[in-house]
């Protein structure tokens, strides 16, 4: 199953009814660069998020330390109409969903795609 797959299956409980996924991309609160310090930093300091995003808001949720696509609670909502992007870059630094996360460059494709909806 592909991540993106897993993603959407596991953020099912977080829904409400009749609500509809438009798209749905992971994300994390350190930047890989602080690899090249120590990795220790990434180890100890990184958590990931799932950022969902629905035909009526925008949910980012705690995924946890180690893995990226389980959807463990809602850490905030915001309303659908937020402009996310563009992203660019390799690790794209976000500043608009609540809490400055990174997201890689395989995820590019989904914040536009999130962004086209909602214009």
């Amino acid at each position: 199953m592909a991540i993106r797959d897993k993603m959407r299956a596991n953020a099912a409980h977080v829904l409400q009814p009749g609500e509809n996924i438009q798209a749905v991309f992971g994300a994390q609160t350190t930047s890989q660069y602080f690899a090249l310090l120590s990795i220790w930093i990434i180890i100890f300091s990184n958590a990931y998020r799932v950022v969902v995003v629905t035909d009526r808001r925008i949910l980012v949720c705690r995924s946890g330390r180690m893995k990226m696509t389980p959807v463990n609670e809602v850490l905030r909502e915001l309303p659908r109409g937020t402009r996310i992007g563009p992203p660019s870059g390799l690790w794209w630094r976000c500043e608009t969903l609540g809490e400055k996360v990174y997201v890689h460059k395989r995820f590019h494709k989904d914040v536009n795609a999130a962004d086209g909806v909602a214009a």
